[in-house]
């Protein structure tokens, strides 16, 4: 697993671990406050680590303007299409349905149920 990590606030911390794992994440770590919120959370998937925890400042998000927000996580996976069905289906939502790109790979995009951008894809970057 990675040491690099990406992090994020939620409004429902709770319901976005349930979206992360509906994409193929697994729990690696979790801490609760004393009132049962969730402040912290760590799910990996591959070597990419997610930290996340209740959102308690108002942060907003980047809002859709045509195909993306401008900022978000790409997810590389041999199964793009596979990958976005369960991103919707477990409550995100479709921007960019699976498609095949000029340059030769496959790629699909959702927000997930907070609007956060999340891009599947078969391109390796670096490679």
């Amino acid at each position: 697993m990675s040491a690099s990590a990406v992090y994020f606030g939620y409004r429902d911390a709770t319901a976005a671990v349930r979206w992360l794992k509906a994409v193929g994440f697994r729990v690696l770590a979790q801490q609760r406050g004393e009132d049962g919120t969730l402040v912290h959370a760590e799910l990996g998937r591959e070597d990419l680590v997610v930290m996340l925890g209740e959102d308690d400042s108002g942060f907003g998000v980047p809002e859709l303007a045509g195909a993306s927000t401008g900022v978000g996580v790409c997810l590389v996976t041999d199964d793009v299409d596979g990958l976005f069905e369960r991103a919707v289906a477990a409550g995100g939502s479709a921007v960019l349905t699976p498609e095949d790109t000029g340059w030769g790979g496959r790629r699909a995009r959702v927000l997930d149920p907070e609007g956060r951008e999340w891009s599947f894809g078969d391109y390796r970057p670096g490679s």
